[in-house]
């Protein structure tokens, strides 16, 4: 039987992806920083087995080697946060928690991983997003990391050919989540924050990021897009690099390709309220 670890399995992404394997008879260890929604998870499908996971706690990455069969097939590294607001306004904690989290914390997981993927020739998926390619005003924390990830899952990829481990990133435009759709909350929360005259400072800034957030999920795509990529990248005989979900995923991450800078510039900037 297959085996495969998701992290950040308590929700969105990761839970449909954990059920979806179960369905397909994959044996499922659900990485969840509360062992309650671990265990609502295998309430659903026996073949999915709780693990308290904090991909930012080093106790817990230790631990694995004790949970884990040593024939394990894949990890899929999902767990990830949204830092947001405009780059001068980040405080460095925040920035450094979301580096902690979406780079640290999938990069030592893999590693913990590595040498029972390295006996089973398995697979090893990272869920980025098509933030690690594209910059926007408002959100450069997490595409900050999303573009470390990137970075360093490139270089993974081909360092570990000799042993026949293949590596791919999922790159999702806007889920159809809760992180999404409670986008709008958490920019309120950021901005109450700030102080008065930062608000002032960046007050078209917040108003374009409040507003683009409302509207963004209205073009969510379904989190099944997701989970059809990552199905993919597990299973095909010869799996790509990267996989964009969705088709209009695809078409954001073409147009962005060929579309000059100072051009992307104005549009990114008019859609941020950035005047």
């Amino acid at each position: 039987m297959n085996s495969v670890l998701v992290t950040g399995a308590a929700r969105g992404i990761g839970k449909a992806l954990c059920l979806r394997l179960a369905q397909q008879n994959w044996q499922v260890y659900a990485g969840v920083r509360k062992l309650s929604d671990g265990e609502a998870l295998a309430a659903e499908d026996s073949r999915i087995v709780p693990v308290l996971l904090d991909v930012t706690n080093p106790d817990h990455i230790a631990a694995l080697d004790g949970v884990l069969p040593t024939d394990l097939t894949a990890v899929v590294n999902n767990a990830g946060i949204v830092a947001d607001g405009p780059v001068e306004l980040l405080d460095l904690d925040t920035l450094r928690n979301q580096f902690e989290v979406n780079v640290f914390g999938a990069l030592a997981v893999t590693q913990a991983v590595l040498p029972r993927l390295r006996a089973t020739r398995g697979r090893i998926v990272f869920i980025s997003s098509l933030s690690g390619r594209i910059s926007t005003p408002g959100t450069g924390a997490y595409n900050s990391s999303k573009f470390a990830l990137e970075g360093l899952v490139d270089a993974l990829r081909v360092e570990l050919r000799p042993w026949h481990i293949r590596t791919s990133l999922i790159e999702p435009g806007p889920i159809a989540t809760d992180l999404w759709f409670g986008a709008t909350d958490m920019i309120d929360n950021t901005t109450a924050r700030l102080t008065a005259p930062q608000r002032a400072l960046y007050a078209n800034h917040l108003a374009g990021l409040r507003k683009m957030s409302q509207q963004v999920p209205k073009l969510a795509a379904p989190v099944d897009t997701v989970i059809a990529e990552v199905e993919k990248a597990l299973t095909a005989k010869s799996p790509r690099a990267r996989y964009i979900p969705g088709v209009p995923g695809k078409i954001q991450a073409l147009a962005v390709q060929f579309t000059p800078t100072p051009i992307l510039d104005f549009i990114f900037s008019k859609v941020a309220g950035v005047k």
